[in-house]
């Protein structure tokens, strides 16, 4: 029976879609799962890199480099309209100003990453650091502005900083499709009777955690960045949606898209 290696992030969606297959409320006959590997995405991303896992959540942004190697599941994907990163600032800025400034991203192949060279080409004061270490750093003056994703989204206004441009809302207008930030990529050199085996089984995790929220908190709570229900709630009801559970036609649509936008910017290479 193989055994297989598995990783995603610490993030409340993460957390909550593996949590019945990882706990082993799902079943998953024919293959085994190593314990899971909770990482920061920059560095599932990096990883990928270096094929190191069989199953990883991986930005879209790194997907485009590894496509020869990995092919994106349909399930468990985050995927949706209103919930892209954002550029915040301790202060306002103008949009002429922006390429003068040094700007933190959540690392260098996260999706945050790429929607900002195309956002502003020129930018090149970029400094990579995690993304729970970007709003510290603007709040110190270490940066002039960030791009932050994930929880922090809900909690920046708190913290008295200013909303810059929202980018997943520029590329939502600009593209016509919902941003695709990150998916599930598995190695190809499995096959495609395993890899469906464990597409399906993410699909019934996901089923099986909307069925049971409760049994999932515990889990989630363990590894969340902020601890407080309702920025945890609000967290997974934006990342966690119908394109999570199958991407469908319109998923598949904005990924192609995304992916094809990073060949055309020559962000990364196109495979045949």
């Amino acid at each position: 029976m193989k055994t297989l290696s598995i990783g995603f992030s610490p993030c409340p969606n993460d957390t909550y879609i593996f949590c019945g297959l990882v706990k082993r409320y799902i079943s998953h006959p024919g293959w085994n799962l190593q314990p899971e590997m909770l990482e920061d995405v920059e560095t599932l991303n990096e990883w990928a890199m270096k094929g190191k896992l069989d199953i990883t959540k991986l930005s879209f942004h790194a997907l485009g480099h590894v496509l020869a190697d990995y092919v994106l599941l349909k399930s468990g994907a985050a995927i949706g309209r209103g919930c892209g990163p954002l550029l915040v600032a301790g202060r306002e800025i103008a949009p002429g100003n922006f390429a003068k400034m040094t700007v933190a991203v959540p690392g260098r192949f996260t999706t945050a990453a790429m929607l900002l060279k195309l956002y502003v080409p020129a930018w090149k004061k970029i400094v990579m650091m995690r993304f729970d270490e970007i709003m510290p750093a603007i709040e110190s003056g270490k940066v002039d502005c960030g791009v932050i994703i994930h929880e922090s989204r809900f909690t920046y206004k708190g913290r008295g900083l200013q909303l810059l441009a929202d980018l997943g809302a520029w590329w939502e207008e600009s593209s016509g499709y919902p941003i695709p930030l990150g998916g599930i990529a598995v190695k190809r050199s499995l096959g495609d009777e395993l890899i469906g085996k464990v597409d399906r089984a993410i699909h019934a995790s996901i089923v099986w955690a909307r069925k049971n929220p409760q049994l999932c908190q515990p889990y989630v709570k363990e590894h969340a960045q902020e601890m407080e229900d309702s920025v945890i709630n609000d967290h997974i009801g934006l990342y966690v949606n119908t394109f999570s559970e199958n991407l469908g036609e319109e998923g598949l649509a904005a990924v192609e898209f995304f992916l094809e936008k990073g060949r055309q910017a020559g962000i990364f290479p196109r495979f045949s």
